[in-house]
């Protein structure tokens, strides 16, 4: 089993799939390989089906976690294995809708960063909010990402592998500088204990939780909340889509259009086409002695 999750660690390396992807694909991968009661070669469609059945019905598997669990397997044997008959009919899932992102209130925004006691969480998660970053992008910043003379960050590792450029803001970049004169960072923005790494992505998830419990906020918060609320807060402040979805680096407008959907303060300014009609219509009304 170790030489062909090697195997497959190497296809995925070779595909440049992220570092956070590779892990998880080899997560379930050895769930997989550790199910099975005989050797790899002797397993076929059949066999496979009634793992992902067992995933559906016993474990319960989430709808995001399947699909992966899915990908992983049609990846193992189309490309690592070289047998992409055992899966071209297994049913892929279909893809559910995606959900209202959550949204903070700037106020609550504000209760956040207030709650962080380290300058280096509350400059990370302020980057976050700012720039509209991953957390994975966040923590893999570099000090020489921060072009402070055109008031930009270069994101270089993004995700997909594409680079891209977001805005650096006068507040924030004001922020890195007393963080960057308290810890003196380099090359990485955000280290590790071990200064040659950067900052783990559990690490600031970790604090992140805490932060927001001391904070008192009451919806939930993750590292990808503030990039929700990045996109929304420039949407409602008239920024364009596109734009939007360049910062972001969305490779279409349709995951961008999301956004749209929770901005409430886009949905008050919306005038009801039932208001625009002409006042003058006369339109019948019952009698108020009328039943029903």
């Amino acid at each position: 089993m170790q030489s062909l999750l090697e195997r497959l660690e190497q296809d995925l390396v070779l595909r440049k799939f992220s570092f956070a992807t590779r892990r998880n694909y080899l997560l379930y991968a050895r769930i997989f390989l550790r199910s099975l009661s005989k050797p790899i070669d002797d397993i076929h469609e059949a066999d496979i089906r009634e793992f992902l059945l067992d995933q559906i019905e016993h474990h319960q598997r989430s709808h995001a976690s399947y699909r992966q669990i899915f990908a992983v397997i049609k990846f193992l044997f189309s490309v690592t294995l070289g047998r992409p008959g055992e899966v071209v009919r297994v049913p892929f899932p279909r893809t559910r809708p995606y959900p209202l992102p959550s949204v903070l209130s700037r106020q609550e925004l504000l209760q956040l960063f207030e709650a962080f006691t380290s300058p280096k969480y509350r400059a990370l998660f302020m980057t976050c909010y700012a720039a509209g970053l991953r957390i994975n992008e966040a923590c893999r910043l570099q000090v020489t990402d921060i072009d402070s003379q055109q008031n930009l960050i270069r994101v270089r590792h993004a995700k997909g592998g594409h680079e891209r450029l977001t805005l650096l803001s006068p507040r924030l970049l004001q922020e890195l500088r007393q963080y960057w004169l308290l810890e003196r960072p380099r090359p990485w923005l955000f280290p590790a204990k071990n200064a040659t790494q950067p900052l783990s992505t559990d690490s600031a998830r970790d604090a992140l939780t805490k932060a927001a419990l001391d904070a008192g906020l009451t919806r939930p918060c993750t590292p990808h909340t503030l990039r929700h609320s990045f996109a929304t807060h420039l949407l409602e402040a008239g920024t364009e889509l596109v734009v939007i979805q360049a910062l972001l680096g969305h490779h279409s407008l349709r995951t961008t259009t999301r956004y749209a959907r929770v901005s409430v303060h886009l949905l008050q300014k919306v005038t009801s086409p039932l208001d625009l009609l002409p006042i003058a219509v006369n339109i019948p009304r019952p009698s108020l002695t009328q039943e029903g």
